[in-house]
């Protein structure tokens, strides 16, 4: 029997590389998504199912016309600023619904769920790469709300084998060009950088200088979207031996400042990246670099796709991505 699995955000950046991934391990995708952020061009490996996480009643639906044995769950606002100036909204869409959706499938019986966690809940580093054993200290409402999330998997683990994924920077795009981040508007670092370089978007604004950092700029983990989503695809099959709830970190295991970053992308695209100083950015942690030791061995996953590549993927579909 062919495996369907539920993409909650699948016609999202993440969410579609996901999907992507799935139908090439032989499972029908079904993307769950309201499409407020995300795009129905990015959905083309499976069907897609219009729907808010916090329906009940859809996601009932849902479920049970295509009876998916797992949950892949990426749906959310992912904004650290926009969740600062707007606790309450990201609470309930990110947390309050993300329960909604856990209930659905302990409801329909489902063998898997796999959550789209971040580093962020670590805070600030208490060692030089964080391990999951590192102590859980969100700066962000974003980042707490990942981290209640967690707790809510955790506390249901008796009813619902789940894994967190903790990502590090999610960066690149399908090698093929067929999909990529198209965020409205974009936040990352990468595609804003890029953008620059190209005339395509205003000059980057590099938020703080004055970090504990070789140069003051961030430093970051960044790791290729495709190899994120072979990840989902390994912790779905892993998840079903293994009850309860784990963790997992997806990075690279290398750091790069925010000013590493602007000069390869410099040299890559050929043209300089326009750029300025401004303030820190509230909840940033100076440094997250993640000791992903814990995925390579368990997982059987290990990412292949270096800086370079992220930045080189990345640059062929902000050439040729859908535009307003």
């Amino acid at each position: 029997m062919t495996q369907t699995v539920l993409v909650t955000g699948g016609a999202g950046y993440i969410g579609s590389h996901v999907c992507k991934a799935l139908a090439a391990s032989g499972a029908v995708p079904v993307a769950y998504d309201t499409l407020e952020r995300g795009h129905d061009w990015a959905v083309q490996w499976g069907p897609l199912e219009k729907g808010d996480i916090g329906d009940a009643a859809r996601l009932d639906a849902v479920m049970a016309r295509h009876r998916p044995l797992a949950v892949i769950h990426l749906a959310g606002y992912i904004e650290v600023g926009e969740s600062v100036r707007e606790p309450a909204r990201f609470h309930k869409n990110n947390v309050v619904n993300s329960g909604v959706l856990i209930e659905a499938a302990i409801r329909h019986g489902l063998g898997a769920f796999v959550f789209s966690s971040s580093c962020a809940i670590y805070g600030l580093p208490q060692t030089d790469l964080l391990a999951e054993d590192h102590p859980v200290a969100p700066l962000s409402p974003y980042a707490e709300n990942k981290a209640e999330i967690e707790r809510l998997l955790v506390a249901t683990g008796d009813r619902l084998r789940s894994a967190s994924l903790r990502y590090f920077n999610a960066a690149g795009a399908d090698p093929g060009g067929t999909i990529g981040e198209a965020h409205d508007p974009e936040t990352h670092l990468m595609p804003l950088a890029i953008d620059a370089a190209l005339g395509l978007g205003k000059p980057l604004t590099i938020l703080g200088t004055d970090y504990d950092t070789p140069d003051g700029t961030c430093v970051r983990d960044y790791i290729h979207v495709n190899d994120l989503a072979d990840a989902h695809v390994r912790a779905v099959g892993w998840l079903a031996d293994h009850p309860g709830h784990a963790a997992f970190n997806l990075g690279s295991g290398t750091g790069y400042s925010v000013r590493e970053l602007v000069e390869e992308t410099s040299r890559i695209v050929g043209q300089p990246v326009p750029h300025s100083v401004g303030p820190r950015r509230p909840g940033d942690s100076p440094k997250l670099v993640g000791n992903i030791a814990h995925a390579r061995t368990t997982l059987g996953w290990t990412p292949t796709r270096n800086l370079a590549t992220q930045i080189e993927d990345a640059l062929r579909w902000r050439r040729k991505m859908p535009r307003k």
